[in-house]
């Protein structure tokens, strides 16, 4: 066998290994429903944005509705928003999860993530997979590609209806009405009214807390 030749026959065990593993170890835990929470890797504690992930997740994993008590707040487990938003929900006692990817910069484990809940993937396919399966909702805080590239996934998902309906919450209104001109898009015609309105834009974590605390949408789906 030459090195090309045993890369390949590797991939399709690396893919079904990315696929099931974090699905066994979610079930183990009776994870069944998520909070994902997307935004940059490049702020920093004591930052705006910092701050506002770091408070979204702690109010969500301190709730006492039945309901919430379900949910799980997931993060792609680097540095930036999703390390403030793991801190939030551990800092809570709540458990948290992180789906890392391999890249060459940026992109390090976080050290909130719950014992046994950070999964490392190669594939961004992959992880967008396990990011969409639970979601009851989807909280993005301002950033670059990769927020923008899960977010308008999503989207499209919810667009399309080969997922849910659920909540998509965009924290920090004057960075998303400047990112998404969404009325421009409307009138070009390339957006709907309503395909517009899939979102929610709201300026603090505090908000978007609040806003999935008010959505039914955001319930436990048993197994």
């Amino acid at each position: 066998m030459n090195g090309p030749f045993e890369a390949w026959v590797a991939r399709p065990w690396r893919i079904l290994g990315e696929l099931l593993r974090p699905e066994w170890v979610l079930r183990r835990h009776r994870v069944f429903a998520t909070v994902v929470v997307f935004g940059s890797a490049r702020v920093h504690a004591g930052s705006r944005w910092y701050e506002e992930a770091r408070s979204f997740a702690s109010l969500l994993a301190a709730c006492e509705d039945p309901r919430c008590r379900e949910w799980l707040v997931i993060t792609g487990g680097g540095p930036g928003v999703m390390e403030a938003a793991n801190r939030g929900a551990t800092e809570a006692g709540a458990l948290t999860a992180g789906l890392n990817i391999r890249l060459p910069r940026e992109q390090q484990a976080n050290p909130y993530i719950s014992k046994g809940l950070a999964f490392h993937f190669r594939y961004f396919a992959l992880r967008k997979f396990h990011f969409m399966l639970r979601a009851r909702a989807l909280v993005a805080f301002p950033g670059g590609f990769g927020t923008l590239d899960e977010l308008f996934e999503a989207l499209t998902l919810v667009q399309t209806g080969k997922v849910t309906a659920l909540p998509i919450v965009l924290v920090g209104r004057e960075f998303w009405n400047r990112a998404i001109d969404f009325p421009w898009l409307i009138e070009q015609g390339m957006l709907t009214p309503a395909e517009a309105a899939l979102v929610t834009l709201v300026d603090s974590g505090a908000e978007a807390a609040r806003v999935l605390l008010a959505s039914r949408a955001v319930t436990h789906i048993a197994p």
